[in-house]
């Protein structure tokens, strides 16, 4: 079963810069979207043969994430049930027979870090969420997840230290989430490879350097790591800020 993820800062955006070319390319049997930017309807996304599942935020062209999905899941849920975190279109759930997927856009905490606090209350409601939907069969849950959790997960540590996306308290959530029964696949498949990133500045010619950071990924339950084929990234295409990532499982 092939999986993408991929942050397309705006979709309708991203349709002008090839996202249809790279769909049809891969192939996938389930492709998740973050900050999408618009509602269903917004634009012509001809997608034969795949689902679509929507959560757009409240506000117009902000956040939001889409699930387009070949096989039917058993049932689908949008947010966490939880009023304070559910108004931003951040995650849809879809469950399978043999998992549940959960597509997810984690909260910026922003430049001078103002949203961290209410970061942190995301980061525990999430992790609970999660934590929950483990005990009654194994998650695979991906998407922009707003952190680079160790050194090697973006090109100028010790910069960046202390900034949004690369604070203790960021980075040590995912530590909880991972020492919880969580494994991040791609380093679990490639633990010292270096200059692997998923998102890069638009300044600074960041891309071409490739002066970037890893923020997206698939993280799943421990007890799948032997269903893992490969988990990926796609540097090299572009259409937005961040590239596609991708998570292969033979069940």
């Amino acid at each position: 079963m092939k999986l993408i993820s991929w942050n397309v800062n705006g979709l309708r955006a991203c349709l002008t810069k090839g996202f249809q070319g790279f769909f049809s390319q891969l192939d996938a049997d389930v492709f998740c979207v973050q900050e999408t930017k618009m509602q269903q309807g917004q634009a012509e996304l001809e997608l034969p043969g795949y689902r679509q599942y929507w959560n757009s935020a409240e506000r117009k062209g902000y956040s939001g994430t889409a699930v387009f999905a070949r096989r039917e899941p058993l049932a689908v849920t949008y947010g966490l049930g939880i009023e304070e975190h559910d108004h931003e279109g951040r995650v849809i759930t879809l469950e399978y027979p043999e998992f549940y997927l959960v597509n997810c856009y984690t909260p910026n905490s922003k430049r001078g870090l103002e949203r961290l606090e209410y970061r942190m209350q995301w980061e525990d409601a999430m992790r609970a969420y999660l934590c929950g939907l483990d005990g009654k069969k194994p998650v695979v849950y991906c998407g922009d997840l707003n952190v680079a959790h160790q050194p090697i997960d973006l090109k100028n540590a010790k910069s960046n230290e202390g900034n949004s996306g690369y604070t203790a308290e960021e980075r040590g959530k995912m530590t909880e989430l991972l020492q919880s029964g969580f494994l991040d696949s791609f380093r679990a498949l490639y633990p010292e490879k270096t200059g692997a990133y998923s998102w890069w500045s638009y300044m600074f010619n960041a891309r071409a350097n490739n002066a970037g950071w890893r923020i997206d990924y698939f993280i799943i339950s421990e007890r799948l790591r032997g269903a893992v084929v490969d988990s990926a990234i796609w540097p090299e295409v572009t259409g937005s800020d961040h590239c596609p990532v991708g998570l292969e499982l033979n069940f």
